[in-house]
């Protein structure tokens, strides 16, 4: 394997490969159905096990049954509230008036009983009850979209493990077929060398050909092993399992125009799309802010039994209440005129928030499309690359059986194909790869 190889390829594996157990941390169900190392899992199937089972998309799933609670708590404004109370009182000293030539009136009982069905309904309240449903079903929608939102980035994960674990499989194997071929010069030279034909110099060379490609493999396995946890943890499976994934190197690219891109992005990115809700339900507040210093108008109803009364005191005697309340604030201490201040502010910073997703928004589109279409471009180059490469090295068995050139020209001929092989296959993983991330960028549903 060449420098270049070395230098440029072998970072990029390993610093995605930390990015990716870094984004995967969490401590998803663990399924006794571990996958097996003979098994071999498509993309599709393994973005729909994800965003069906990962821990974060139940806690997205759970919010929205918590709003639904929510929103059946705002609803109670319009019900009424109904309770019973019960009393029983001793008043001593008992009061009594003398009235000549009818006698001692006593004013009330020593011992009191009552009992009552209490009844309040709000009659009018300005809409805070219709409000606040509204608010709250905003707050629904706002956690429906998180949800999709969830979803899609545990989607964007898995294509990115996905593809890094394909490219990962298959450079093992064309490292493995390097190192097969290496070898058999090995002992070629070796025998070479014993009848005098070759020199020590050509032995050592190659040995320390197999030693630096069986590094590389050693390197690619830890790799590999580190994107197959990834994986585990993303399914939900032991870590004792084995997966492995199929080498799916097509992608359907967008099928909209270059000018429409932006446009599309922005009508279904979930950013945006949150962005919206919560701008909706900021105005909301700020409605609920201005209406909290308004009248409010209740009916309240009593009816129960109670003693007490003249001319029997002791008598149990049915009575109700019936009536209207109204409530108008004058000063509340300058609550509402602050409240308001600080939903106007929310109003303000989601519109700049929105603002700053749109332009990250299109810088990710430009990004993307510049991405894909370099890995496009690069296919074409190093399949050019691989054809030369071959027809190279098929050049040099010739030379070498006719003795025109030494075993080492030979060896180097054969690592340029085994890089160009691996630089081909990285151009179309990452070409693949790149679909799915200009998706991603546009708001396409990855799941």
């Amino acid at each position: 394997m060449s420098k270049r190889f070395n230098c440029k390829l072998f970072p990029v594996i390993i610093s995605l490969t930390f990015l990716l157990v870094d984004l995967a941390i969490g401590q998803p169900e663990v399924n006794d159905k571990n996958i097996q190392s003979t098994d071999s899992l498509a993309l599709k199937y393994i973005i729909e096990r994800v965003v069906s089972t990962y821990p974060t998309v139940k806690l997205a799933e759970e919010a929205i049954n918590n709003a639904d609670a929510r929103i059946g708590l705002a609803r109670t404004g319009y019900n009424p509230e109904l309770d019973v109370t019960a009393a029983y009182s001793n008043l001593g000293p008992v009061s009594r008036i003398n009235i000549p030539d009818m006698g001692a009136f006593q004013l009330y009982p020593q011992n009191n009983y009552s009992a009552a069905l209490n009844v309040r309904q709000v009659v009018y309240d300005f809409a805070r009850t219709k409000k606040n449903v509204s608010l709250e079903s905003e707050n629904k929608a706002i956690s429906q979209q998180a949800l999709e939102q969830v979803k899609q980035r545990l989607a964007a994960l898995a294509v990115s493990n996905f593809y890094t674990l394909a490219f990962l499989q298959a450079a093992i194997k064309i490292k493995q077929e390097e190192l097969n071929a290496l070898r058999e010069h090995l002992s070629y030279v070796e025998k070479k060398m014993a009848t005098g034909s070759s020199t020590e110099y050509e032995v050592l060379t190659t040995k320390v050909r197999i030693s630096a490609v069986e590094s590389q493999e050693v390197d690619l396995n830890a790799a590999l092993t580190n994107q197959q946890a990834v994986l585990n943890s993303l399914l939900g499976n032991a870590q004792s399992a084995v997966p492995l994934v199929k080498t799916e190197l097509t992608a359907d690219i967008p099928l909209i125009q270059t000018d429409s891109i932006l446009s599309y992005a922005l009508q279904n990115r979930d950013e945006m799309l949150i962005n919206k809700r919560r701008t909706t339900a900021a105005g909301l507040r700020y409605e609920i802010a201005g209406v909290q210093n308004k009248p409010m108008l209740n009916f309240i109803a009593t009816g129960g039994a109670k003693n007490g009364y003249i001319p029997d005191l002791y008598r149990i005697t049915p009575n109700y209440v019936v009536g209207i309340g109204l409530r108008i604030p004058i000063y509340d201490g300058s609550k509402t005129k602050y409240n308001l201040l600080q939903a106007k502010s929310a109003i303000t910073s989601i519109s700049w928030e929105t603002e700053y997703t749109k332009r990250n928004i299109s810088t990710e589109l430009s990004e993307a499309e510049t991405y894909m279409y370099s890995a496009g471009k690069k296919v074409g180059q190093y399949e050019l690359q691989l054809a030369q490469a071959l027809k190279a090295y098929s050049l040099a068995e010739t030379s070498f059986s006719s003795g025109s050139i030494t075993n080492l020209d030979l060896l180097d001929a054969n690592t340029s194909v085994s890089e160009s092989r691996l630089l081909l296959l990285k151009a179309r993983i990452d070409y693949a790869a790149s679909v799915y991330k200009l998706k991603a960028a546009m708001g396409e549903r990855l799941y």
